[in-house]
């Protein structure tokens, strides 16, 4: 599906709750008291025809789609609720690849960015808020994010995998990512900033 289209699509579901969805293409949300933290995205997935995966490549093809949780904070006002998962990291990859050809800016080159509002842990209602693109075409924030990818790639050349911490970066960050503290696993996050940039809640 082009990105157009699937824009059109998603377009339509801006303000329509997100958990009636869920049941109608068969997203599980809980199980065994445990939550499906990526059931909103599976659940656009599956409304625009795409098998749920998890794989480097943009997961349309050509560009990649990402969903974001909101919050209100104590005035209402709309917030990023937490920072967005953009790619795993791979030592060997990351150490031996250039930016220009790397999985982080695949992923952010074409993207279609969807925010949802987050209302509480049980997840009982969730709107789509708004849905847009993003193309790493500006070229300070593609400067940016280069560097942060060249920072990660020269501690990893340096001082190994396991120096990576959350500190790092200015807009794009690695993280452990999995579950529990022990994880060891790793992955490159927009930060909150950067993800309000994209959805237009943040002036540039």
């Amino acid at each position: 599906m082009e990105r157009e289209e699937a824009i059109k699509r998603l377009k339509k579901l801006e303000g329509v709750d997100l958990r009636p969805l869920a049941d109608k293409f068969d997203v599980t949300v809980w199980v065994g008291g445990k939550k499906n933290k990526g059931w909103a995205g599976h659940v656009l997935e599956r409304y625009l025809g795409l098998p749920i995966n998890s794989a480097q490549s943009p997961n349309f093809g050509s560009w990649e789609l990402k969903i974001v949780p909101l919050k209100r904070d104590r005035n209402g006002k709309l917030r990023i609720k937490e920072t967005m998962a953009i790619t795993m990291i791979d030592p060997y990859n990351v150490k031996n690849t250039p930016f220009e050809q790397s999985h982080l800016l695949n992923k952010l080159r074409k993207a279609v960015i969807c925010a949802r509002i987050f209302e509480s842990q049980e997840e009982t209602r969730s709107l789509l808020f708004r849905v847009v693109t993003f193309d790493l075409d500006d070229p300070a924030i593609y400067d940016l994010v280069k560097k942060d990818y060249e920072l990660v790639r020269e501690v990893v050349r340096r001082r190994g995998f396991e120096a990576l911490t959350g500190k790092m970066g200015v807009l794009v960050q690695p993280r452990t990512k999995g579950p529990g503290h022990g994880s060891t696993s790793r992955a490159f996050y927009a930060r909150k900033g950067f993800v309000e940039r994209m959805l237009g809640l943040l002036n540039p």
